[in-house]
């Protein structure tokens, strides 16, 4: 060994010829998510907004609009429900304060509404005013200003809820998010030359009869980096076995 240093200089190395010997194995490559899934949904995740929450809602019906169904749906239900909760325990206290509730049942006294003897029938009165059912059974007296003050409130605020959480359904119900579920892309993409130019091609169907009209599509071309472990593995790659011959 030493007149092979002495012949070769102190670069000799001996290497191991056993077939045994266990070569370093090529670094494991993570995969990669797909910026872009295969239905078109960008693949972001906003984070860090800190306090920027509260800007949405400055903008309140297109927060709504964006929620997950579960969440327009409990929001749907709770505001309704609230609503009406709300409306009925008015009713109840002013029939309570004129003390309507006691003399429910008297026909020489004038309610201010008729037939409403406790909270059950203030919420059936509501309700049936509201939905504009009107069975008739149920109504309000000219002897009670504050009762008409409160229908007048009833009706206002009934139709702005109405109007911004139906248009917000609607709206929901408008958007083609799951037209991309009926549209088909080739599994593989080719760059082929045309008209002089190399062009990254690939072909879309639509499984429905329907026909598209004005239809644009967006490409996005994800230009990916190596890492500089990976970098160095290909501009030196190492030999998968080392010979010395003496």
């Amino acid at each position: 060994m030493a007149a092979l240093r002495r012949k070769f200089g102190e670069d000799y190395q001996v290497v191991n010829t056993n077939r045994a010997a266990t070569f370093p194995s090529a670094p494991v490559k993570k995969k990669r998510q797909r910026f872009v899934e295969k239905n078109g949904r960008c693949n972001v995740q906003h984070g860090n907004l800190g306090g920027e929450t509260s800007r949405y809602l400055s903008d309140l019906f297109t927060t709504l609009v964006d929620l997950k169904w579960r969440w327009n749906l409990l929001i749907f239900i709770l505001t309704y429900t609230i609503a009406w909760l709300v409306m009925a325990s008015m009713w109840w206290i002013i029939a309570y304060i004129r003390g309507d509730l006691n003399h429910g049942h008297d026909a020489s006294y004038t309610p201010c509404v008729a037939n409403v003897y406790n909270f059950p029938s203030a919420f059936l009165f509501f309700i049936e005013t509201e939905a504009t059912i009107g069975y008739g059974y149920r109504y309000i007296t000219e002897k009670c200003p504050e009762g008409i003050i409160l229908f007048l409130f009833q009706s206002l605020l009934g139709s702005i809820v109405d109007a911004f959480l139906i248009g917000c359904m609607f709206i929901k119900m408008s958007q083609p998010k799951k037209r991309a579920e009926t549209l088909m892309f080739s599994q593989d993409a080719v760059i082929s030359q045309r008209d002089g130019k190399l062009c990254l091609m690939f072909r879309v169907g639509n499984l429905r009869n329907s026909h598209m009209v004005s239809a644009q599509i967006r490409c996005k071309l994800i230009k990916g980096y190596l890492s500089s472990q990976e970098f160095l593995s290909l501009k030196n790659p190492q030999p998968e076995h080392q010979r010395c011959g003496i």
